[in-house]
């Protein structure tokens, strides 16, 4: 008997020794196919998911930008990591490619559901947001300041959008009277309903809080106060098997949010004024009885002549980009009197540290506009080469590229401006068009370039008018 016990005590032993054993093997085994925070350091990457929007990550002047794209960045030079941006179609494309272990985190607004709460981790960027009434506020103008004063008044809302959800729930709860006019979502978006707003060709619209606060920096006849939703909770995400990744991004948010870094970004996005006005043409600097454009005429004519481009379009281009203040910087960080980007400018040869020297500055963006004017070659018409290199030196010569391959595949004149590459760059703010297979370089927000081309052009004119060559 004493024998059985100590036999089925050893083999008790043994059989626990066996299941340690194998437990020892998976879990060293499970360390092999770890792959978080630590594994991605050795690695220097981090995949990253996000969304072509104007809030989360687009490309502009050749350069990527947006606000989630920004503070991931940030937090990728913080560890050492470069970012791997993967854009995706939609948020349910996004969490299936995170499942599927194509990235390690989705840095954009994903709302925080209890559905989604079993599948991931929600960390990093979080928010709390709201739907907000975008309405006009100028000097003849009320401003609602209560969501009882929509009765009797017209909203426009996107069809088939959280919005027009949003905006029918709000009428039953208050009894009726709001008329609630929709627009087909597939050949508009929401920022062009605000810009309609601003306009005055609408009454009101509802957008996002963020998206509203950013197109307040375009239009600043518009009041973004007052909220019509309940709070909605958002969130970047990781799977559930990066826990350090998780902390990771926990731990950087909440050391960095006050940081004036962190600042800065919030700033460029939601609060510094874009580079154009809806309202007109600016005005610009009178040229004086001398025929003088500015005081650094002689450096236009000198490099004018050197790139083969008009002194008085390099002017005019440095006017829309600085209004001669060679200190100047706009909100996407381009620098000094020719408003070159640091990127662009180091490609050729200038150093960030050269950028607000007004000589340097204006021959390298002399440079610039060569390079670009030769890259369309193939548009013969002078005029017309000429708009494709303004549009390409403000936005980006990818965007530029895309709106002539859209406008070739849709049957339209690749090689003229207005009406044909001009409509199909305004036409990439819209999924349909930014997503087209011939397209590169995503979603574009064209406002400000395609006022821009017409401005350069025009002032331009006017100095060859009052100014000798």
């Amino acid at each position: 008997m004493i024998m059985r016990i100590v036999h089925s005590g050893c083999m008790i032993l043994f059989s626990l020794f066996l299941a340690i054993l194998c437990l020892s093997c998976g879990k060293w085994s499970n360390r092999e196919n770890v792959y978080d925070f630590p594994q991605m350091l050795e690695s220097d990457t981090l995949r990253v998911l996000t969304l072509n929007t104007s809030t989360s990550y687009f490309i502009y002047r050749d350069q990527p930008m947006g606000y989630h794209y920004d503070v991931i960045r940030d937090f990728c030079k913080h560890h050492g990591l470069v970012p791997e941006i993967i854009v995706a179609g939609n948020m349910g494309a996004m969490l299936q490619m995170l499942e599927d272990g194509e990235a390690d985190l989705i840095a954009y607004n994903m709302p925080v559901t209890n559905a989604l709460k079993d599948s991931v981790l929600y960390c990093g960027l979080q928010q709390i947001s709201h739907q907000i009434l975008v309405q006009r506020a100028e000097r003849n103008d009320t401003v609602l300041t209560d969501v009882t004063g929509l009765i009797g008044k017209q909203v426009t809302v996107l069809d088939k959008s959280k919005y027009l959800d949003r905006m029918n729930n709000l009428n039953n709860e208050m009894g009726g009277g709001v008329r609630i006019d929709t627009i087909d979502s597939d050949t508009i978006v929401v920022e062009d309903l605000i810009r309609m707003v601003s306009r005055g060709e609408i009454s009101y619209t509802v957008a996002d809080d963020d998206l509203a606060m950013l197109n307040h920096t375009y239009f600043r006849n518009l009041n973004v106060d007052l909220p019509v939703s309940f709070d909605q909770r958002s969130s970047w995400v990781v799977r559930k098997d990066t826990p350090l990744l998780a902390d990771s991004l926990n731990s950087w948010i909440r050391n960095s949010a006050s940081e004036p870094s962190f600042l800065r970004i919030i700033k460029r996005y939601f609060e510094e004024t874009k580079g154009y006005s809806d309202s007109g043409r600016p005005s610009f600097r009178e040229i004086s009885g001398h025929g003088v454009i500015s005081p650094y005429d002689s450096y236009f004519k000198r490099y004018g002549k050197e790139s083969g481009i008009d002194w008085r379009l390099l002017a005019s281009v440095s006017y829309q980009e600085s209004s001669f203040n060679i200190d100047g910087q706009s909100w996407a960080g381009a620098i000094g009197l020719m408003g070159l980007m640091p990127a662009t400018a180091a490609s050729l040869g200038l150093a960030e540290s050269q950028l607000l020297d007004p000589e340097k500055n204006i021959r390298t963006g002399a440079e610039y506009l060569r390079s670009l004017f030769r890259s369309f070659r193939s548009v013969g018409d002078f005029s017309e080469r000429i708009k494709m290199t303004l549009a390409a030196y403000n936005g980006g010569i990818g965007h530029v590229f895309d709106a002539q391959a859209l406008a070739e595949k849709y049957g339209a004149d690749s090689k003229i401006w207005e009406g044909n590459v001009e409509r199909f760059l305004q036409l990439k703010r819209l999924e349909q068009y930014y997503s087209d297979p011939v397209c590169k370089n995503g979603y574009f927000r064209a406002d400000e370039t395609v006022n821009y081309v017409h401005e350069v052009v025009d002032r331009w004119e006017i100095y060859k008018a009052k100014v000798k060559e």
